[in-house]
């Protein structure tokens, strides 16, 4: 990968499009281009409301591409040579990736990038570029999610386990109300880490406790706050030494700030050590942890699909391969035919 590839990144885009985004240097595009990337990646922002990371994802795939495209012209490209690429430099590029060890849901995203700036050039004006409707993705490789038992899930979301010396009590029953957040509720970390104290529902209201979850394309979804969950929090809020505000993080780091999701991701490492724990056992497993043993326990598909904010119920339906495969599993190991065999 070009050096001034790998220095460069793709600033943040706030929420109001106040940001001045800067996705590509002069070394890797026109003028012509650059402007138009910067002013794709803000629509993307404002519009259609992607997450941050987001479009700092896409805004690098573009980089990559246009870093490849360079080399490939000898200069950097303008809007023409972009949309008049062929389906064989399409090709060449995602090859190209591939020999750097890209895997295929990379590469897929890559190109949905690549796709997506093609039609934004072409709804302001631009030609279309006919080689990205005939150069197709990657197959998609069907990996099922790979949830925790629901004993080693409890364990990760207990504050005794995290920290079994006592040393670190608060930051310990942080980290126990982010995991119960993760198992309890099903939320993705970005979810948990970006709620408020005023997100929070009154629990002396009585009744059942919910939270509104904004999540990815900016939509809103209820999900219960289980009181194991709510106990988590508050144990949290009481032993934590900074006072945040209304509208600040709830869960914050050491210093007080805003809490790093990479910091609960080295938890978990350190738990699955401490645990016994596959690799597989991440901050996200615990979400399909949650959407697996709700149907395991016989929860209604479309109910989990809303509780997770899944856009099309196929994809929550991956769970039901879980259970699938997790009773033909007992089977094989109880049925006396089926040890005979």
């Amino acid at each position: 990968m070009p050096a001034d590839m790998r220095k460069t990144r793709t600033p943040s885009v706030l929420s109001d499009g106040s940001a001045t985004v800067e996705p590509v240097g002069p070394l890797l595009a026109a003028p012509d281009l650059r402007a138009a990337a910067g002013d794709w990646l803000r629509r993307l922002a404002t519009e259609r409301r992607l997450a941050d990371l987001t479009v700092e994802a896409y805004g690098r795939d573009l980089r990559q591409f246009l870093a490849f495209l360079r080399d490939h012209l000898g200069g950097p490209a303008t809007i023409a040579d972009f949309t008049g690429q062929s389906p064989a430099d399409i090709r060449a590029y995602l090859a190209a990736r591939r020999g750097e060890g890209l895997a295929g849901p990379s590469l897929s995203r890559a190109l949905a990038a690549i796709r997506s700036f093609a039609r934004h050039l072409e709804r302001t004006g631009h030609a279309g570029t006919a080689a990205l409707t005939v150069v197709r993705g990657p197959k998609k490789r069907h990996a099922l999610p790979k949830p925790l038992t629901p004993a080693a899930a409890l364990r990760v979301a207990d504050a005794d386990e995290i920290d079994p010396a006592g040393d670190e009590p608060w930051i310990a029953a942080r980290d126990a109300a982010v995991f119960s957040l993760l198992y309890g509720c099903g939320l993705r970390i970005s979810e948990a880490l970006g709620l408020t104290p005023a997100d929070l529902p009154n629990r002396e209201a009585g009744g059942t406790q919910t939270l509104r979850i904004t999540g990815k394309g900016n939509k809103t979804r209820i999900v219960p706050l289980l009181p194991a969950v709510a106990d988590a929090i508050d144990a949290y809020r009481t032993s934590c030494p900074h006072a945040p505000e209304p509208d600040g993080a709830l869960f914050v780091g050491a210093r007080g700030g805003p809490l790093n999701p990479r910091i609960i991701q080295r938890r978990m490492a350190n738990l699955r050590g401490a645990l016994g724990l596959s690799d597989s056992a991440t901050p996200h497993a615990l979400r399909h942890s949650f959407a697996t043993h709700l149907l395991m326990n016989g929860g209604d598909l479309r109910a989990i699909q809303e509780l997770l904010g899944h856009a099309s119920l196929s994809t929550t339906q991956v769970y039901t391969e879980i259970d699938e495969r997790r009773l033909l599993d007992a089977y094989l190991d109880a049925h006396p035919r089926a040890r005979s065999g």
